[in-house]
């Protein structure tokens, strides 16, 4: 697994490949923590708690493996996860985001644009 993330991240293509989808494993291993939390009882509980953990743990697993510098890709990697984070809301627990979600996400997104694009 080192090789593959260490492949990916030589390209700057790999790079957001693998912050897209550690952004997607950490939002949707979240997701199934409030899911356990306030959405489910029994059976459906523990299989939602063990689906996060496993989540999570992929997660870290995604960030931590591959040799880069993650303080300099953080502007991009918090970016994916508002992104992801919103449309698991939406799609998961039917939220839409209000004026103030909106406004401040595109704050985060110009902010991760200028961190990425506009940083040594």
């Amino acid at each position: 697994m080192r090789h593959l993330l260490d492949h990916l991240v030589a390209h700057r293509v790999g790079v957001f490949v693998v912050l897209l989808l550690a952004a997607s494993l950490e939002a949707y291993g979240d997701s199934s923590f409030q899911t356990a939390l306030y959405r489910s009882s029994g059976i459906n509980r523990a299989v939602a708690f063990l689906g996060g953990a496993a989540a999570l743990v992929a997660y870290g697993l995604v960030v931590n493996t591959p040799r880069w510098d993650f303080g300099k890709l953080i502007g991009v990697y918090v970016v994916f996860f508002f992104l992801i984070a919103q449309v698991i809301a939406r799609i998961r627990f039917g939220q839409t985001p209000a004026w103030p979600v909106l406004l401040g996400g595109g704050l985060i997104v110009a902010g991760g644009v200028i961190i990425s694009f506009c940083g040594s």
